[in-house]
């Protein structure tokens, strides 16, 4: 088969395809909006969920969590984000963000994505019956000659293509809304499966630390969340303390003369 051939071929299926489109009706421009608005949306949550990158393997991601210096994409971006906090309370305050933020528009887009699908057999089913009216309005106004058999023929045709476009539109749609939120419902597991891990190893190193300080327990700077802070009692043996650059304006008495509880550091 030549180019010519597909050509010509191309051709008379663009001219029937357009003869169907006007036999439709007015309710064909509704329909065709409508899909747009679907599948566009559609693609748009896809494209969005592929760069989440949530595929990478457990024992990958795992190891990351471990060393987040070798985290690479998106989630190694999470994993650094939530393992460079000095707490595990702070880590999940980190995963709570990212479920407002990453998993509320996605909630939100397969919403729209449900209605829409929804709207398109109603579209249809809305062609159908404008049909229907022109069909027997022409059958109550006509002279039975060949024009009103015209005239009948062209409302069949606008109640029938209207409804098979509606189902046309919203049958794929409702397969592609499974497979997206199906695809949803695992990104959201993995935040879950990954905030655990991330929660559970941040409370180990919490309690090395415990362990390697006596009571001392990590605390915030009041004047900078970058620099931990110890408090408890005095060691006797163990890491120095250091004042904290930071000056409070109001020192907090401590039993401890001339320190202050909220400027100490580890050096």
């Amino acid at each position: 088969m030549d180019t010519q051939q597909l050509y010509e071929q191309g051709q008379e299926l663009w001219t029937r395809a357009v003869a169907i489109w006007v036999a439709g009706g007015w309710g064909m421009a509704a329909i065709a909006f409508n899909a747009m608005v679907t599948f566009g949306l559609a693609t748009r949550v896809a494209l969005n969920l592929m760069s989440k990158g949530f595929s990478v393997r457990e024992s990958t991601w795992r190891s990351w969590v471990e060393d987040p210096s070798k985290a690479r994409g998106h989630v190694g971006s999470i994993i650094t984000r939530a393992m460079s906090q000095p707490d595990y309370t702070l880590t999940a305050q980190v995963f709570e963000g990212l479920r407002a933020t990453e998993s509320a528009p996605f909630v939100r887009d397969l919403r729209v994505l449900k209605v829409t699908v929804g709207t398109a057999p109603l579209l249809g089913l809305f062609g159908t019956v404008t049909g229907m009216l022109a069909t027997f309005s022409a059958l109550a106004t006509g002279s039975g000659g060949e024009k009103t058999m015209a005239q009948i023929a062209q409302g069949i045709s606008e109640a029938l293509i209207t409804t098979e476009t509606g189902l046309i539109v919203a049958l794929p749609g409702l397969f592609v809304h499974y497979l997206l939120a199906r695809s949803h419902e695992r990104y959201k597991a993995f935040l879950a499966r990954l905030e655990t891990v991330c929660n559970q190893t941040q409370w180990r190193r919490a309690q090395a630390r415990r362990a390697a300080f006596g009571s001392f327990e990590l605390q915030h700077c009041r004047h900078s969340n970058a620099v931990p802070l110890l408090r408890g009692r005095w060691p006797s043996s163990g890491p120095s303390i250091a004042h904290c650059r930071h000056r409070a304006r109001s020192p907090i008495r401590t039993r401890y003369p001339g320190v202050c509880a909220a400027t100490l550091t580890v050096t």
